[in-house]
């Protein structure tokens, strides 16, 4: 449906029979129509629904207009503001996802065409919830600095609101994928935050689990149990979810031996100066 070089990286949108209209990024397939909501629906709802009553929301990336999409489902949010370097993926995918159509249009989002991390140090006030929904780190790649301490430490926790949580898709999650940047990425995150919570989910067309992992500000947060993350679900959202309840979130949140093994002796902190990629190849190193 499309297949070019923007300005930042290699964009594809491929109609396929088995899993639909699929977007990628650099080589890197972003998600798919088949199993789009599992990633989405774990990235975006454990946070906002950890939140007591999350009104703003900021999103690094997320240019395909799902993260927005899920998360304008919550009937608190009054503003949610979407961030993403590249206008050819926004443009293509409000056209070509006609699930996402209705978030590009909704008057709470707030899409700005910019880099993430300048357009979150200028933004006027502190957001409740922000999302990380970036493309994997790759080397020459646009997004490996926002999976850094620094931005972490001086940009994401600076620009919470008390009580806010921070989310960020973390890359694979398989027993042994989970060491590229999963586990570096939580290590990472503990460094700057109280408390992070993990969680892992295998979505088919990865062809792999995935990671996730969750940051709240204040370390008395508890973490939902399933009957909560249900009542929530039903109080908050304003239709029903497709894959995550509370039996789906005491599953992904249950990682395997191996994993938390992994997690438990992980010592590598991300840094600019001592960054992890995983396998790819971006087309343009931004700074």
């Amino acid at each position: 449906m499309h297949s070019g070089v923007s300005e930042f990286q290699d964009v594809q949108l491929v109609q396929t029979a088995p899993f639909g209209k699929v977007l990628v990024l650099d080589g890197k397939l972003q998600s798919s129509e088949v199993d789009e909501k599992v990633y989405h629906e774990c990235l975006v709802h454990p946070a906002l629904l950890h939140h007591p009553n999350p009104e703003r929301v900021f999103i690094c990336g997320g240019g395909e207009g799902s993260t927005a999409r899920e998360v304008l489902r919550h009937r608190s949010v009054k503003e949610c503001v979407m961030v993403d370097i590249d206008k050819v993926v926004c443009d293509f995918c409000e056209e070509h996802l006609e699930d996402n159509s209705a978030a590009f249009k909704d008057p709470r989002l707030n899409l700005i065409i910019d880099d993430a991390r300048k357009q979150l140090v200028d933004a006027e006030g502190l957001f409740d919830v922000i999302i990380g929904d970036l493309a994997d780190p790759v080397f020459g790649g646009p997004c490996y600095q926002l999976y850094t301490q620094e931005f972490y430490r001086d940009v994401v926790a600076k620009k919470l609101a008390p009580g806010g949580i921070f989310v960020t898709q973390s890359g694979p999650c398989g027993v042994h994928s989970c060491k590229e940047v999963f586990s570096s990425i939580n290590t990472t995150l503990a460094s700057v935050f109280p408390r992070v919570v993990p969680f892992a989910q295998h979505v088919f067309s990865f062809a792999d689990c995935w990671g996730w992992n969750m940051a709240f500000s204040d370390a008395a947060t508890a973490v939902l149990s399933p009957d909560e993350m249900d009542a929530r679900i039903a109080e908050r959202l304003t239709a029903e979810t497709e894959f995550l309840d509370g039996g789906s979130w005491q599953g992904v949140t249950s990682l395997s031996k191996p994993v938390r093994n992994t997690l438990k002796n992980e010592t590598h902190v991300y840094t600019v100066e001592n960054p992890k990629f995983i396998p790819g190849q971006g087309v343009k190193t931004l700074i």
